[in-house]
């Protein structure tokens, strides 16, 4: 790689060094894991096996379809512009449950009767006008459910009008796999019976919006498996698509900030992650998560709010970068600011006036940022993460940055990071992310700084310079907290 030493980057490894005497965040929850005193963690990283690029616009959020008409109204006030700017460019998808309970109208086009919501012609032009200012592109869902391809190609054709060049891709219809139980489709109901009627939409869209991509299948997490191989096979969408909740809002036990943070939890992801990228390879075509975040179903307050989501969100993202997803959407209920969104209003007045704050997940999104356009380098953790997790990048221009995220509860001792940078590399750059505790809802910094009350991120403040000793990088990393650190 340009400006790559390999010869001394090749053994360069990460020592993680945790003393610690209390328990750890449950590996199983309800069952506590102790780092010993004295334990020791290595991270190594191989710089001569980098993996695919970061996808410029890996990084988005995802709203209801329900939520454009408001989406719109951002474009001429508040802050939405300046906080899409500050993690962008990246990829507003617009769907979730209410997009196969509206249907669009305009000159001539009536949506279908059974339809609760709508989309004009109007409302798109006004996402468009928030899209261009933020850098942003638009992934769109049309309805489905409702089995009307001329309505759902007169919504594509005036996306089309109005986004030019903003406009992703059409993905027709949200989680289809979920119709039959759900009532909106008869039973049998399966990809055999998904696919005719993808079909006629296709033809209808093509019709209507000639050139534009088409996205799916956009199912269930679990039934991609079974999906995404006839996705892409008879359909040949330009993305795969699909999504990702880790918990379940009805699961006994209840959702909890340590099955979030537990290890099985992550297992679980990683897995599911290696699955669905192995059918994504196999088909060459790239796979984008365009709905994911902590919990389904809006979210659990306590939970999907707090500073342990963004410790996972870190997680969520460096390991989808890894594995080589195409991008992530981090769903988002603007009115909700008790469960999962990365942006939300914390009124209804606050909301009309387009003032939203950013959240916890909303730090993750700004960490995860500066590895936009990197290469994940192999990275392996022994004798096991007991708390800590790191992944290391490779940038173009042949520096390292490792994300770090310790997931041991307040009141745990620090961790001691010693990275082994040879003598390439002469000191590091270290931007914490932190909050008072995992609970937190609040006072969340990344660098020490907060997201200006104007939606603006000023970036971070000076970060903690560390020089090498003897070849070696030493930085303390705080339990419950996140880091990244940028060699130079």
């Amino acid at each position: 790689m340009p400006g790559v030493s390999t010869g001394r980057l090749a053994a360069a490894s990460v020592v993680l060094l945790a003393a610690m005497c209390a328990a750890a965040v449950a590996r199983t929850p309800g069952r506590p894991v102790a780092r010993g005193a004295g334990a020791v963690v290595t991270v190594r990283f191989d710089v001569l096996r980098p993996g695919p690029v970061v996808a410029p616009r890996f990084l988005g959020l995802s709203f209801e379809a329900e939520s454009v008409p408001q989406l719109g109204a951002f474009a001429g006030a508040g802050d939405a512009a300046a906080l899409l700017r500050d993690v962008g460019p990246g990829v507003l998808r617009v769907g979730g449950v209410t997009a196969d309970a509206q249907g669009f109208t305009g000159p001539g086009v009536a949506p279908d009767p059974g339809t609760s919501t709508t989309i004009s012609a109007a409302d798109l032009a006004r996402l468009a006008a928030l899209v261009r200012v933020a850098g942003w592109r638009v992934l769109l869902t049309v309805d489905l459910a409702h089995d009307d391809p001329p309505d759902a190609a007169a919504e594509a054709a005036a996306a089309h009008r109005a986004l030019g060049s903003s406009l992703l891709a059409i993905s027709v219809g949200n989680e289809p796999d979920a119709y039959g139980r759900h009532g909106l489709r008869p039973l049998p109901w399966g990809f055999a019976q998904y696919r005719p009627q993808l079909e006629a939409y296709r033809r209808a869209i093509a019709a209507a919006a000639p050139g534009v991509p088409l996205a799916g299948p956009d199912t269930t997490g679990a039934a991609f498996a079974a999906w995404g191989p006839g996705e892409a096979r008879d359909i040949r969408p330009a993305l795969l698509t699909t999504h990702r909740y880790p918990l379940v809002c009805e699961a006994v036990p209840a959702p909890s900030i340590a099955a979030l943070l537990d290890d099985g939890t992550r297992a679980r992801d990683m897995a599911q992650l290696a699955s669905d990228m192995a059918i994504a390879r196999a088909a060459r075509l790239p796979l984008r998560i365009d709905e994911a975040n902590s919990v389904s179903c809006g979210g659990v307050a306590g939970v999907s709010d707090t500073f342990a989501s963004a410790l996972w969100a870190v997680e969520f993202i460096a390991e989808a970068m890894d594995a080589g997803v195409a991008g992530v959407n981090f769903h988002d209920i603007p009115s909700n600011c008790l469960g999962y969104s990365p942006l939300c209003a914390p009124s209804a007045a606050a909301l009309a006036r387009g003032a939203l704050v950013a959240r916890p997940e909303f730090y993750a999104l700004l960490m995860m940022r500066a590895l936009v356009s990197d290469r994940a380098l192999p990275t392996a953790l022994t004798p096991g993460s007991d708390g800590v997790r790191g992944w290391a990048f490779l940038s173009p221009h042949g520096k390292v940055a490792i994300a770090l995220v310790d997931v041991a509860p307040p009141g745990a001792p620090a961790a001691t990071v010693r990275i082994d940078v040879g003598r390439r590399f002469t000191h590091a750059h270290v931007t914490s992310l932190t909050a008072p505790s995992p609970a937190a809802t609040g006072d969340v910094r990344l660098g020490g700084r907060a997201v200006a009350a104007d939606g603006a991120w000023p970036g971070a403040g000076a970060p903690l310079v560390v020089r090498a000793a003897a070849d070696v990088v030493t930085v303390s990393l705080a339990p419950s907290s996140g880091a990244l650190v940028g060699l130079g």
